[in-house]
């Protein structure tokens, strides 16, 4: 495993720095966050200094951790260890022939990525947590309000399931779970439905078991395509059709699969490399396990009852 280091530098407008893969090099021509490997005998901090004072002429103030993305290669596998760089100091320049550009936030996936670094995106710019909503209990309004409660926490990516309600309850029921959602500034997916998500103008969740019905992204649908995937050839699926983010697990034991063999982080971070997909974990997780998600590429956690307020 090659373990290289990278900085997200910005500037006084907020604006991203990227830099471009200069001929000779592997993915030549594709845009990435500034750094470069990170030498045996380094911590990681002195390597990103080191890097970015020879590659861009700039002295730097190390911040807070954003994501280690492990990632293979066809001939080499890699993890890109993620800073955020609080200060720097000096003129930014291209001393090693690459060409540099800042970049509005909004922009960064516009620019083509090597792998590695499109996960990184996604942690800049999309939710830390993805909420799956429980079976609705008796009562709707309580579970509405159970609803408003989690998004006024701050959740931002909603995922609507209810495999056990009746169909015509559901239907109205996720109606209102979408308004809500939606005017609380939140992303909405409805599981597994592709009429009811056009019906209501919401994203898609795949269940795993819908991957191979698919030859391509899902049309018609106004919203985000996920899926929840287990193996290697799921997760291929999920993003050979391009699917926005997908979300593995189970991480750690849960009581809705008690007999099921945990795939732990090491099991994770081995799957994570195989795409460049956003992926969450998911399974016996909670908001404080974000920062270890975080260290084993993760975009963040999903979960329903580490994230549902009712």
């Amino acid at each position: 495993m090659i373990e290289v280091v990278a900085g997200v530098i910005r500037d006084r407008r907020g604006r991203i720095l990227l830099a471009r893969r200069t001929e000779g090099r592997d993915l030549a021509g594709l845009w990435e966050f500034p750094g470069g490997k990170h030498e045996p005998d380094e911590t990681a901090e002195a390597a990103l200094k080191r890097e970015l004072r020879e590659e861009l002429g700039i002295e730097i103030e190390i911040g807070a951790p954003l994501i280690r993305v492990p990632q293979a290669y066809p001939h080499k596998r890699l993890c890109l260890d993620v800073h955020e760089i609080r200060a720097w100091r000096g003129s930014v320049r291209g001393l090693e022939g690459q060409a540099l550009s800042w970049v509005p936030p909004h922009k960064l996936a516009d620019y083509a990525m090597p792998p590695a670094d499109i996960p990184v995106v996604a942690a800049l710019m999309q939710p830390d947590r993805y909420l799956v909503t429980p079976e609705p209990g008796a009562d709707d309004e309580t579970w509405l309000g159970a609803l408003e409660q989690s998004l006024a926490t701050g959740i931002r990516r909603v995922q609507l399931r209810a495999h056990s309600c009746e169909p015509a309850r559901w239907r109205a029921l996720a109606g209102q779970a979408v308004a809500r959602c939606k005017a609380a500034g939140a992303q909405v997916l409805v599981n597994g439905d592709l009429e009811l998500a056009r019906a209501l103008g919401a994203g898609l969740h795949l269940r795993a078991s819908q991957l191979a019905q698919f030859a391509e992204r899902p049309r018609s649908v106004d919203g985000l395509v996920a899926a929840s995937c287990h193996t290697t050839e799921e997760l291929q699926a999920a993003q050979s059709i391009a699917c926005d983010f997908a979300v593995v697990g189970a991480i750690k034991p849960t009581a809705t699969h008690p007999g099921a063999t945990p795939l732990g982080w090491a099991g994770f971070s081995g799957l994570r490399e195989v795409v460049s997909l956003p992926i969450y974990a998911i399974g016996g997780l909670v908001p404080d396990d974000v920062a270890e998600a975080r260290r084993h590429g993760a975009q963040g956690i999903a979960a329903i009852r580490g994230l549902w307020s009712g």
